[in-house]
């Protein structure tokens, strides 16, 4: 209890604590560190975030996939088909006391939508399937407590596998961001809080806390946990627009009203499809060795000590203080987008159990000069590598050195570039904010292949035209607009563009 107390101290309080104890304190050798081994510090920051953006890029791959598939798709020519022998799986199932669920698994198990995404998870997307039962283990328990706290189905924790495979840094094509994905409106709605050093759509736990909030408002809106779960991917008015379109006048609805409304075809297909995925990801994530997956090591939950941290310091620096590898920091807080806690802010970091208390002793300790290591610098128009690092005063080779997968002849504008920074102070002016997305200009013809893109209209910009007033127009909401056209509320939009409307 005391090294946990100590562990959530102001860095302050920690030294004034510890000159009260030891009197006053002198730093001990082993923690002055070389400025070649602080070069060597953004090296490994710069190679971690690298590994983590390989990473997610391997899961959007397959979540693209697993949003695209369609009941058209043309038939493997490569691999049988499974789907009876996936059918007799499913009966099985529940042929005997195995396995319970707390959403209703068993009535649509046989579902034809459910059996295709059953066998896409066995077949087309294995690989990646295996890694994300893996990752359940990280935060399967916390998510199920707090399901269980506001009353829900614990199973719709498996959510998180069809959203984002359990990945925090997950970006989709509509800017939804984290393990729940959120857009930015919805998540700053639900209390978290997104700006260019923090995004709190990516902590696991305060991302956990808003979705579960954000389901229980809809259950209680719509009365169905398939529906709530269907308005989570669509939205609640485009849902219970669909419920009214329903023949007759129903005294209630259900779970199988969700349904009912999927076969009349009006919603996305990534709407019509979510439950089916659901349930098939619940099916194998509750019994993975039941079809196939025999080989889970499932990951151990995450433990750590928290420390307030008063300024700008990276997450490489606090790892060497706390003894532990970049990466492990960077998976205990993947709130801090740029691995670097904001400037000129207290922030509350996470460093692995046991070692808070060390952290704050060691940081008092460290020199201003030392707490950080690189800083991020986003490409400008006709930059390169070099006019980069002459900026700096730093060599080309430590800007590659520093990002790995940096190619030096294909600089992207808004490309972010880690620059070490040899143990000097960073002024706060050197901190750049990331370029906002603006709408790209497309030609008469808009060409999107995105479910977003099919089946909506499109809106040609005229001038003096605003986004608010296009979606009041076509009577569709602003965040609908924004969302189908990977938009935020300060992009920019010019006359002549050319604006997807998505279907009401």
């Amino acid at each position: 209890m005391t090294q946990r107390i100590l562990a959530r101290l102001s860095i302050i309080g920690a030294t004034a604590l510890l000159a009260a104890c030891a009197g006053s304190h002198i730093p001990s050798p082993a923690h002055v560190v070389p400025i070649a081994a602080i070069d060597s510090s953004a090296v490994q920051l710069g190679t971690a975030l690298a590994t983590v953006e390989q990473d997610s890029a391997a899961d959007q791959s397959a979540l693209d996939s697993l949003h695209g598939r369609t009941a058209e798709a043309a038939p493997r020519t490569n691999q049988p088909l499974a789907g009876e022998d996936v059918r007799q799986e499913a009966e099985q199932l529940f042929g005997g006391e195995t396995a319970t669920f707390d959403i209703d698994v068993t009535t649509f198990a046989g579902n034809r939508r459910v059996l295709e995404y059953l066998e896409f998870f066995q077949l087309d997307a294995r690989d990646r399937f295996e890694i994300w039962l893996s990752r359940l283990g990280r935060y399967e328990g916390m998510i199920r407590e707090r399901l269980r706290a506001r009353g829900l189905p614990e199973d719709l924790v498996y959510l998180t596998l069809i959203e984002s495979g359990l990945s925090n840094t997950a970006v989709s094509r509509a800017r939804a961001v984290g393990m729940w994905q959120f857009i930015a409106g919805t998540g700053r709605g639900y209390g978290l809080q997104i700006d260019p050093w923090v995004d709190e759509r990516r902590d696991p736990f305060k991302a956990t806390d808003a979705a579960v909030a954000h389901l229980d408002d809809l259950v209680q809106r719509l009365g169905s946990v398939y529906l709530a779960a269907a308005a989570y991917n669509a939205g609640a008015g485009r849902i219970e627009r669909e419920i009214r379109r329903l023949p007759g006048e129903p005294d209630s609805v259900d779970d199988q009203t969700f349904f009912q409304i999927a076969d009349r075809r009006n919603l996305r297909r990534e709407t019509r499809d979510y439950v089916p995925k659901l349930i098939a990801a619940a099916l194998i994530a509750k019994q993975p060795m039941r079809y196939g997956f025999t080989d889970i090591q499932r990951l151990p939950p995450l433990v750590f000590d928290e420390v307030s941290i008063p300024d700008a310091t990276g997450l490489d620096v606090l790892a060497r203080l706390a003894d532990t590898s970049v990466a492990a920091m960077l998976e205990l807080n993947p709130q801090f987008v740029r691995g670097i806690t904001p400037p000129g802010r207290g922030v509350i970091v996470r460093v692995p159990r046991g070692a808070g208390a060390r952290v704050a002793e060691r940081y008092a300790d460290l020199p201003i000069n030392e707490r950080v290591t690189f800083v991020d610098h986003y490409v400008s128009s006709g930059q390169t590598l070099s006019t980069i690092a002459q900026r700096y005063k730093v060599t080309v080779t430590m800007l590659q050195a520093a990002n790995p997968h940096l190619r030096t002849h294909t600089l992207r504008v808004g490309q972010r570039v880690i620059v070490p920074m040899s143990g000097r102070v960073v002024p706060l002016a050197a901190w750049s904010n990331p370029p906002e997305p603006k709408i790209r200009r497309v030609s008469n013809t808009y060409r999107g292949t995105s479910s977003a893109a099919r089946g909506a209209s499109r809106h040609r910009v005229s001038q003096g035209e605003t986004a608010s007033g296009i979606a009041r127009q076509h009577g569709i909401g602003l965040m609908a607009l924004l969302e189908a056209n990977d938009l935020t509320m300060r992009s920019v939009i010019r006359p002549g563009d050319v604006l997807l409307i998505p279907s009401r």
